[in-house]
This record gives C-alpha cells, structure tokens and sequence, in this order.
C-alpha cells in the first residue's frame, strides 16, 4: 500500500548504473517519488545482452571513454577506462562477474570507523541481492548464498573447452579448484559467477529499476547531465542539469561548448539528492557544487561551499597484466551461445604471509591486445591481476563546468609493494601457458610477455608498457569518521551538508577483493536501507 507522506517526498537518484537502480526500485517500491537522471540513454545497443560482445562497447555511445593522465611510474602511459553511460551504466558494459569479496575486507572497513559494515553485517545483504543457480562450498561454516533475489547469478554454465584445460593448468602449477569463491573462502580456481537469465546480462536497472519504471512509478530522465547540486541555506534542494547539448560534455565529444558559466540549465527540484553516478563522477559534481579540498576548488574557479579535503582523493584501481598465447595445436571455438569470453578466474597469495589472496587473473578464450600489440587471433589471455593495491591517486577538476576535463590519476605502481605482487601474478600465469595442459593439449605458445623477457628489468619494462586495470575504480568520497572521510557510515550522508548522500563505489575505505559490481549492489541495498529507516 502506498504511504501518502512517501508519495509527496521527492528523491532525485543521479545515474542509472549498479548502485542507482537499486535505490531507484526500492524507492518506487515503498511508493515514493523518484526521478532517476542518467546522461546517457536507453540500453538498446544489441550488444548490451551478450557478454562476449563487451568490446564492441569500449569507445561507443555508451563509454564515457574517459582516459587516465599520464602515469609517471608506468612509463607515462595513458590508460582508457571505460565507464558506462547508458541505462544500466558500467553493469551494461561489464563483464558480469559477481564476487562478493574477501569477508576480511570487510571487517577492514569496520576496523577503520565503518561501523555496521562489517562482514557479518553485509553477508545477510549480499544473500538478499542474489538469485543464486550454481554449485556451493561443501562446507558447513560456508556464507549462505541466496536463491530467490532479484539479481540471477548463474555459476553452472557450460565452460568452453578452453576453459577446462586453463583449470587444470591452475591446478598443475598448485592452485586448487574452488566451487564457490563466494562462499567466504576465495582462495583457488573457479568457474565464474555471472549475473546472466537464459545467458543474457541482466543489469540491476533491468532487475529493479525498469519494472518501476513500467509502471509508471520511476521518472527517467535520460541525455540528463548533472552539472551541479543546487544548494539553498546549506541544505541540497535539486540539481541542475547542464545548459547547452551534451555533446560538450567531457567524455561525450570533442565539441567546444556553447553554453558560458552564466547559463542556468534546468532544475529538478528535490527532497533530498542521492549521488550514484560512481567513483569517477560523484567527487566531480560534488567539487562543481562547491563541496571538496577549498584550496583546489578556488584554483580552478569554484567558490566552496564545504571544505572536504577528501573529494577526489584515495582513488585506486585493480591491476592487470596479460600474459597472451596462441595456440598452435587446437583452435579456439566461439559457439554461437558462448555465454561469455571470460569463464574462469583465481584468487592466490602473492606471498604466503598474506592474511587474504591479493591476486586475482581473469582468463580470456580470446587475445587480449592492446593497441600497441599484435598477434595471432587463435590465441587465448591469462590475465594477471592485483586486487589489494596500496597505491593511491586522485581525481583534480581543471575549470568549473562538465565541459572542463577532469584529470584522473590512480598513481599506478606508485608504491613498490603493487609492482611486486603483480610480478608473482605475472610469473604464474606464465608457468600456467607453459604447463602441460595448456602447453600440451592446445600447444600454446607465449606471445606476451614474450620468451626475450627474462630478467626482472624485462618483467618491469613489459609491466610498465602492459599494465591496465580491471575498471574497478572506488573510494573519491570515502566513508569514515577522520578528517579525509566525505560520507558517515550510518547514514551515507555528505558531511557538513544536509539533503545530499552518496551511495556507489565511491564510499569504499579500500578496495574489496575481487570485481566491484556485487560490492556496489550491496552498498546500494545497505543505502536504500538508511533511506527508508529499514
């Protein structure tokens, strides 16, 4: 039944992605007025669906195809990161895969001033979000997975053949099968979770958000560039979209814009403003309203409003390094119905003192090139990665509107202890390619790193042209009870603002251990939770 004080209270949700649609359908769901503002547009790319598609989106209408600064300690590379601007966002152009995480990552935040998000407070939320189809550990002290929420994750799927044999290849270098990564022990092998019905993504806009919407009960507004929040006796009272067309906007084109600083785009009046538009773009919007480092904001143009140093900072990221093979004795199949190009990954410790698994290769049945690469197509991709990284960056505006470029700095390598876990990673993949399973059966052959890398300043040099990321960027407005933290962990509230909370990747202390798209949905059920006093 709906609640009339509900109805009449307005929440302005900002992106439609993981953590948007989430608070969005809840919201609609316990009747009250929701406007959800998304700057990209409808998810009709024929791509969206098929996982194996996913590289048909980088670069596309639905990428805000935003590109790091140069990274001093990799080379001075430029790394592209792809971020989804689109109905669905990054969840529409993702590879799908759904990790919970390490439970010890989430006793870290608690550690840290995090109260109530502990892991014995956010596994009840992750069993709540899942509709779970797939094997479970064999273990009575295992995490309970859930079976009946409104996201499908799927862990039962046929593997391609490919696949199997990188298992065994795991399994001859010493790394054991795992059934269930999620069910709080990570460490080992395993077949991918994905959140996929009938093989196709099903984001959570399409799993909470859109029946909202169908109804009539959610008002999406699309092609919506936030430009600022609009703030009345420092009290958050709407937003206020961009004033000229989008094509201006950073990330969308090249174009000069049209509209000066003087111009008023449209204002959407709100009860109280929700930010979900990510780890790269909510730190934005909250610097455009005058809520960030003073110092910074004066630089470039921006009265502030709210000094908080910790906007824009503590930005990290994943890392990944491939190790690429062709392979010369089988060839590669893609069957029409292969549910995705990535099937398989691991969680392993670079070192055996590590309380927690800090690597986590994704592996790909196809050769992941970068555009300084080539190679033969028939070939496959162990990709390397780190998923604890210590190194830290930030996100600087350069002017006052969404037309001024943003400079988006992880500081990759920047602290030593990440170069050497990725290195382990490196060197595993490489005896993985080597083993007989792979060697053997499918004569694989090493392309990247390439037999002439050989000495630790040739695993360096190949690390700094190579690396890249997961896509996994989090932690630009923080929750904590310091001097740096931007959100209370009680409420996901902005400090020293009333009307105003953030709720996606952006809240993380540190990063969780794994991909952040199952982390983001429970940051999103938890935050819809406060909102309605549950």
């Amino acid at each position: 039944m709906t609640n009339t004080a509900d109805s009449a209270r307005h929440t302005v949700i900002v992106g439609a992605g993981t953590a948007g649609s989430i608070v969005a359908g809840r919201l609609a769901e316990a009747g009250h007025h929701v406007t959800l503002v998304e700057a990209g547009g409808e998810d009709t790319n024929p791509a969206i669906p098929h996982l194996s598609r996913l590289g048909e989106l980088w670069h596309s209408p639905e990428d805000w195809d935003y590109f790091t600064v140069p990274q001093e300690h990799a080379s001075g590379r430029v790394i592209h990161w792809p971020r989804g601007r689109v109905l669905g966002g990054s969840h529409a152009l993702n590879a799908a895969i759904w990790v919970r995480g390490n439970p010890l990552d989430y006793d870290d935040w608690a550690a840290a001033g995090c109260e109530g998000w502990a892991w014995r407070d956010v596994a009840p939320v992750f069993e709540a979000l899942e509709a779970y189809d797939g094997p479970t550990a064999d273990d009575d002290a295992a995490a309970p997975r859930g079976t009946d929420g409104p996201v499908p994750v799927v862990g039962g799927y046929r593997l391609s053949p490919i696949f199997d044999s990188i298992i065994a290849a795991a399994e001859a270098v010493g790394v054991p099968f795992n059934a269930d990564y999620n069910s709080g022990a990570q460490e080992g092998i395993s077949q991918e979770q994905l959140t996929v019905a009938d093989g196709r993504r099903v984001t959570t806009y399409m799993a909470y958000a859109k029946p909202w919407v169908d109804r009539g009960a959610i008002e999406v507004r699309t092609g919506a560039v936030v430009e600022r929040l609009v703030l009345t006796d420092g009290r958050v009272t709407g937003v206020q979209l961009h004033a000229g067309p989008n094509a201006e906007v950073e990330g969308v084109s090249p174009e000069e814009p049209t509209a000066d600083l003087g111009s008023a785009g449209e204002v959407i009046e709100a009860d109280e403003v929700v930010l979900c538009a990510g780890a790269l773009d909510s730190p934005k919007i909250l610097m455009r309203s005058g809520i960030g480092p003073a110092e910074h904001l004066r630089e470039v143009g921006i009265e502030p409003v709210v000094d908080l140093p910790g906007v824009g900072e503590n930005l990290h990221d994943h890392l990944l390094v491939p190790v690429i093979a062709e392979a010369t004795a089988r060839t590669i199949e893609h069957p029409e119905d292969e549910i995705a190009v990535t099937q398989t990954h691991l969680f392993w410790k670079s070192t055996p003192d590590q309380d927690r698994p800090d690597t986590q290769p994704l592996h790909f049945c196809v050769p992941m090139y970068d555009d300084q690469m080539e190679g033969p197509a028939n070939a496959f991709t162990l990709h390397t990665g780190l998923v604890r990284p210590y190194s830290r960056g930030r996100i600087t505006l350069t002017g006052p509107s969404s037309t001024d470029p943003a400079n988006y700095d992880p500081n990759i390598f920047s602290d030593p202890r990440d170069r050497e876990a990725l290195r382990a990673s490196l060197r595993q993949g490489r005896a993985m390619a080597a083993s007989s399973p792979l060697a053997e059966e499918w004569g694989a052959r090493e392309i990247y790193p390439g037999p002439d890398v050989v000495t630790e300043a040739d695993e360096d040099a190949y690390m700094d042209r190579a690396v890249t990321t997961y896509h996994h960027q989090v932690g630009t407005c923080r929750m904590g009870t310091d001097q740096m933290a931007v959100v209370d962990p009680a409420t996901l509230r902005v400090r020293g603002v009333d009307g105003v909370r953030v709720v996606d990747a952006s809240v993380m202390p540190f990063i969780t251990n794994g991909n952040t798209n199952a982390p983001s949905a429970m940051i999103a059920e938890k935050g819809a939770r406060m909102l309605l006093g549950e």
